[in-house]
């Protein structure tokens, strides 16, 4: 492999480890790697968190680029305030053999047309508003990072991490990649996805007069019978009836709503100490097993693996 050149574009704005991640991951795996930042103007842009630094060179004189990595900026208005921020990525990633997204940078490349028809992801927060905002685009919201053809897209901030290792794989091997993220002190492949670092809003902001009352009782004990029998009757409708108005004001169903619930306080429970059967009783979920398959399916990862990374920062 010859020398490839990794391109980071950055600007006023922009997420400080949005930049700084993928620079640590191609500068510590050394050769063949040729890393360069490059700004619109070749001005020295201000980070998010106040620091600035220098731009290699201006946009313009990136003729052409092996790897084009566009961070996030820390506000998602500013793409909205800069529409020429867009028009840069693209013209960039025209100039470049893959793209990589870290964190909101996926927004920048969805507004570009380069996720038209790919899959993407993002950070967990502003997930839905990307599905939102471009259809034409499958978001994956629990992956870390997604790869479709020569574009990639990761998770929010410490996720430009793991996509930059992904390329590293891709270029130099596993054995690169495993002495890089040695050298970093992070997973070479984190167990589960980022469905773990989310915070789900725990009622519906719908202010509907029946479902409301519902809403509010699922959250405040998601351990009670909250059976769409139960629910039903509280509401004083069939059970038809009731599932047809949960899915056009929440968008979806409320055995899988009672699920979430019931997954939040398992884990805020594993959080605060509480032993895994405690954990499994006190959110609705039952058994030690219904948690751990809830765990897997929705977060990939167990109860206890869960917690230990979670509760503090003491090591053992």
């Amino acid at each position: 492999m010859g020398t490839h050149t990794i391109t980071v574009l950055a600007f006023d704005g922009v997420r400080l480890l949005d930049v700084a991640a993928p620079l640590e991951v191609f500068t510590t795996a050394g050769l063949p790697y040729a890393v360069q930042v490059c700004t619109p103007d070749g001005a020295p842009v201000r980070t998010s968190t106040g620091l600035r630094f220098d731009a290699d060179l201006p946009a313009h004189a990136v003729s052409r680029t092996d790897t084009l990595v566009v961070p996030g900026p820390a506000d998602l208005a500013t793409l909205r305030i800069r529409p020429e921020l867009v028009e840069l990525v693209a013209r960039l990633a025209a100039r470049a053999d893959r793209v990589a997204a870290v964190c909101t940078g996926a927004f920048a490349l969805a507004a570009a047309g380069l996720l038209d028809g790919r899959r993407a992801t993002t950070h967990w927060e502003h997930a839905a508003d990307l599905a939102r905002s471009y259809p034409g685009t499958t978001v994956t919201p629990d992956a870390i990072y997604v790869q479709d053809g020569p574009v990639l897209t990761s998770a929010g901030v410490t996720a430009g991490i793991d996509v930059c290792l992904a390329l590293v794989e891709q270029d130099l091997g596993p054995d690169t990649a495993r002495r890089v993220a040695r050298d970093l002190v992070v997973f070479l492949q984190r167990p589960g996805g980022q469905s773990q670092f989310s915070a789900a809003s725990r009622t519906s902001p719908t202010r509907d007069p029946v479902l409301r009352p519902l809403l509010d009782a699922m959250a405040a004990d998601p351990a009670a019978d909250h059976s769409l029998t139960a629910l039903a009757r509280r509401a004083g409708l069939s059970p038809r009836h009731l599932s047809r108005l949960f899915k056009a004001h929440t968008g979806t169903t409320p055995a899988a709503h009672l699920e979430t619930l019931r997954l939040e306080t398992a884990r805020i429970l594993l959080e605060q100490g509480e032993p895994v059967t405690v954990a499994a009783r006190r959110s609705g979920l039952g058994s030690d097993e219904s948690l751990r398959r809830t765990f897997a399916r929705h977060l990939g990862t167990t109860p206890s693996a869960y917690a230990s990374r979670f509760r503090t920062t003491r090591t053992a």
